[in-house]
């Protein structure tokens, strides 16, 4: 680990060093990912140094147990105790820091939410998810917004797709693709029972043309009027876009510009992003068949977490984590269950690193 921390401050003076020389900052875009690859690095250099200086100072308090005055001796081995400690927190946070790095996670993310079993319920309970999420992406100052959208007269959503942009969002969402479900009474139940519906979440990486080519003969593409619900929004020409992949049979829609061009593009981005998604699956079914375990993904298909509303619970199977603040995570404060969800798979990750 040591060896390698020493390959990483040396990589970081030489990208300091490089981000003072006058013909690298005229180049925008190489500055641009240097400068990126010294934020990253930062962290790590940072840790580093407190952990050397801590060492350093473990090593001088325990040169004072030979020392004379019995205060002095007694000061020192406090001293060593509190180091002791935070050296050993300093150590797991520098194995943190160097676990592989998922290349997607600065990706912004297509946000896909579709009902499942259980009717006009579940799509109420897709538009509350899609309120979720979309409070928290305000709250984490990300921008959010529809890029395809089914709804139903009861003001549920049958299907949405959305596009979230901004720091971090793959690395925040990337764990809640999965079933979501639900138990709650809906406003329609006069015998005041418990219903139990199920939406879908999957989140996809926006892609771009280096990481998912698409060969356009593959494509159908066809334009229609655009609809909103309720006469808004609605278009009076055909700009909505709406394009097959033939091979796999994907369709992809888009309809939230006017402009006909921007809903190809958009739609054409999505659709790079599912088939990117695919093909990702597709490595990742090989690779569990390979070993018949795969740690940290979860089960894509398989129930993630339930929505109890009348004991205000929220479950996450995957790590058995329950929450008491149902009310506070559907308003945005979706942290009260990411953050454990990441917890518990950094430390897989980094039994992996540890052989254990």
């Amino acid at each position: 680990m040591f060896d390698k921390l020493d390959e990483v401050k040396q990589r970081y003076d030489e990208i300091t060093s490089q981000l003072s020389d006058p013909e690298i900052a005229s180049d925008p875009k190489q500055f641009a990912a240097l400068a990126k690859e010294h934020s990253h690095l930062q962290d790590v250099v940072n840790t580093y140094t407190s952990y050397t200086h801590a060492q350093n100072e473990l090593a001088e308090n325990k040169a004072l147990f030979q020392d004379d005055d019995a205060e002095i001796r007694e000061m020192a081995k406090e001293e060593v105790s509190a180091l002791e400690v935070q050296l050993v927190e300093l150590e797991h946070t520098l194995k943190s820091l160097l676990l592989p790095k998922d290349p997607l996670d600065d990706k912004n993310i297509f946000l896909e939410i579709r009902a499942g079993t259980g009717g006009d319920e579940a799509a109420l309970f897709g538009a509350d998810l899609y309120s979720m999420y979309r409070r928290y992406a305000e709250s984490r100052g990300w921008k959010i917004g529809i890029v395809s959208i089914s709804e139903t007269d009861q003001r549920g959503i049958k299907e949405v797709v959305a596009l979230i942009e901004g720091k971090d969002v793959y690395s925040s969402l990337k764990y809640e693709a999965g079933t979501h479900r639900v138990q709650r009474v809906p406003e329609t139940e006069t015998q005041g029972r418990i219903h139990t519906s199920a939406v879908t979440v999957a989140v996809l990486p926006e892609v771009d043309d280096v990481d998912m080519d698409v060969d356009m003969n593959d494509l159908r593409i066809d334009t229609y009027r655009s609809s909103g619900a309720g006469g808004q929004h609605v278009n009076t020409t055909d700009s909505a876009i709406r394009i097959t992949h033939e091979p796999t049979g994907l369709v992809v829609t888009c309809q939230d510009e006017k402009s006909q061009h921007k809903n190809k593009a958009k739609a054409l981005k999505v659709l790079k992003s599912r088939l990117f998604e695919m093909r990702r699956a597709e490595q990742d079914a090989i690779i569990a068949a390979e070993r018949k375990e795969q740690v940290g993904s979860g089960d894509r298909s398989g129930k993630i977490r339930t929505y109890n509303y009348p004991q205000n619970r929220c479950t996450d199977h995957r790590i058995n984590f329950t929450s008491y603040n149902l009310d506070g995570i559907m308003k945005g404060t979706l942290n009260l269950v990411i953050d454990p969800l990441h917890t518990f798979y950094q430390a897989e990750a980094l039994k992996a690193l540890d052989g254990t």
